[in-house]
């Protein structure tokens, strides 16, 4: 099943540099709900969902009401599309000059402040406790994190991906 919504164009267009979002096994709708709302916000292109991650609409097309909670209309506003093979999507948007994110905690992974940007980028973020797929992390030409200085090795990944996009769109 593949959905694809774009009701209303983006406000102010696309900024100078893309981003787009890649959202994959994220099981909360109320994350989903919040990508959707930090994503307009920041000035996000897309967003791409995958696996278990809920979508604005159910299987008959009807919106969800849980995620249009968190969302507050911007599930109507950032043009979205479900993907079935994430890995595919990006190896595709990979040849179209795409380079690829992932926001995770890794050996390989930088300080969020020092990701460099192209004209086209791709955020990836990952399930709630499992994180990115190690098949999906392979394909990153940058790994990002958010340094944790409390006792606790990870943010919530709405919260988490709300600061990084916020960093990597106001430069």
């Amino acid at each position: 099943m593949l959905f694809s919504h774009y009701i209303k164009p983006m406000k102010k267009g696309i900024p100078k540099t893309e981003l787009v979002v890649v959202v994959d096994d994220v099981r909360s709708v109320f994350n989903v709900g919040s990508f959707f709302r930090t994503s307009d916000a920041v000035g996000v292109s897309k967003i791409y969902l995958g696996g278990c991650t809920p979508t604005p609409v159910d299987r008959f097309n009807r919106p969800r009401k849980d995620l249009a909670k968190t969302a507050l209309g911007s599930e109507q506003i950032i043009p979205w599309e479900y993907v079935k093979d994430i890995k595919k999507l990006l190896l595709n948007l990979k040849k179209e000059g795409y380079k690829i994110l992932a926001l995770e905690l890794s050996e390989r992974a930088i300080d969020y402040k020092k990701a460099k940007l192209t004209a086209k980028n791709i955020l990836v973020v990952g399930n709630e406790v499992d994180g990115v797929d190690k098949n999906i992390l392979s394909l990153a030409d940058e790994i990002i994190q958010i340094p944790m200085k409390g006792k606790k090795e990870s943010l919530n990944v709405g919260v988490s991906y709300g600061i990084a996009a916020y960093r990597l769109l106001d430069k």
